[in-house]
C-alpha cells in the first residue's frame, strides 16, 4: 500500500518542525493512539487501538525518526504487532515547505500489513489507511497552530502602584467593615436630630420664667430646631436607603494590591 498527499498548517515551519518531534502532539494527533514513549534519540515506543473493516486490534510497536534534517523534514520507519489480527510495517518521508506565513507538510508513504488484516483486501486496507492519515493530519494542524497562537495572558493583581486603579481594584475583595457613606449619613443625621431636640429642650428650660418677648423667640428657635431636626432626619433616611459605597483613591488601592499581593 502507497499513499502521498499534503497538508496546509497555518503556522511557522520553525512551529511545525517542533510540534513533529513532540510525542504530546503526536500522541494527540495519532488516531487510537494510547501511548507513545521516547525509548531514545529519535525512536519512541507506541501503542494504539485500531479498527480495519470488522477487526480491531491494539498494536504495540516501535517507531524510529532518521535522515532528519531541520526544519525541513525526515523519514520515519515503524513496524508493530496486532497480535492475532496480524501485524504491520512500513514507512514515510515528510517534508515542509514555507508558504508565506504558513507551511505544506508534503508526505510519501508506505506499509505491508500480514496476517487476517491481510486477508480483508487492499482496497479496504487502503481506504482505512487514507481515513486515519486524514484524522491524523487534521488533529497535528490544530495542534500546531493552537500551540503557535500567542497564549490568552489573564489580567494579574498587581502590586505596582503605577498600574490602572481601575484594574486593580477589579481584583481587590473589601472587608465587611469597610466604609459605608449611607448607613453612617443615616446615624449622623439621627443624632443631629436629637442634638437639634435636646437643645431647644434646654433653651425652653431656660426661659421659662421670661418675657412674653423672650418667649417669642424662644418658640421660634424651637421651631428652627424641629424643622432642622426632621430636614436631617429625612436626609438621612434617603441616604440609607441608598447602596453602599466606597470611595478609595488610587494611592489607597495601590496600597490594598500589594498588601493582598505579600499576603499571596
Amino acid at each position: 500500500m502507497k499513499m502521498a498527499g499534503e497538508e496546509r498548517i497555518s503556522a511557522p515551519i520553525q512551529a511545525v518542525w517542533a510540534a513533529l518531534n513532540d510525542p504530546e502532539i503526536l500522541r494527540q494527533a495519532i488516531p487510537g493512539c494510547q501511548s507513545l514513549v521516547p525509548i531514545g534519540d529519535d525512536a519512541f515506543e507506541a501503542a494504539a487501538t485500531i479498527k480495519v473493516g470488522p477487526i480491531s486490534a491494539r498494536f504495540g510497536g516501535k517507531v524510529r525518526l532518521y535522515d532528519l534534517d531541520p526544519p525541513n523534514g525526515y523519514k520515519i520507519s515503524g513496524e508493530g504487532s496486532g497480535g492475532a489480527a496480524g501485524a504491520a510495517k512500513g514507512g514515510a518521508q515528510v517534508r515542509l515547505v514555507e508558504d508565506g506565513a504558513d507551511t505544506i507538510l508534503h508526505y510519501q508513504a508506505s506499509a505491508e500489513v500480514s496476517g487476517r488484516l491481510a486477508q480483508l483486501g487492499g482496497k479496504l486496507i487502503d481506504l482505512t489507511a487514507r481515513q486515519l492519515a486524514g484524522v491524523f493530519f487534521s488533529r497535528f494542524a490544530q495542534e500546531v497552530v493552537k500551540g503557535a497562537s500567542p497564549a490568552s495572558t489573564p489580567v494579574a493583581m498587581a502590586a505596582d502602584p503605577a498600574q490602572p486603579a481601575a484594574v486593580v481594584a477589579k481584583h481587590i475583595s473589601l472587608p465587611q467593615k469597610a466604609i459605608q457613606e449611607g448607613g453612617i449619613a443615616t446615624s449622623v443625621c439621627l443624632v443631629i436630630s436629637l442634638a437639634a431636640l435636646a437643645t431647644g429642650m434646654l433653651i425652653g428650660g431656660l426661659v421659662a420664667n421670661s418675657s412674653g418677648l423672650e418667649r417669642l423667640a424662644f418658640i421660634v428657635a424651637v421651631l428652627l430646631g424641629v424643622v432642622v431636626a426632621a430636614s436631617a432626619f429625612i436626609v438621612g433616611r434617603r441616604s440609607g436607603r441608598s447602596r453602599a459605597t466606597v470611595r478609595l483613591d488610587d494611592e489607597c488601592i495601590a496600597r490594598l494590591a500589594d498588601a493582598v499581593g505579600r499576603q499571596r
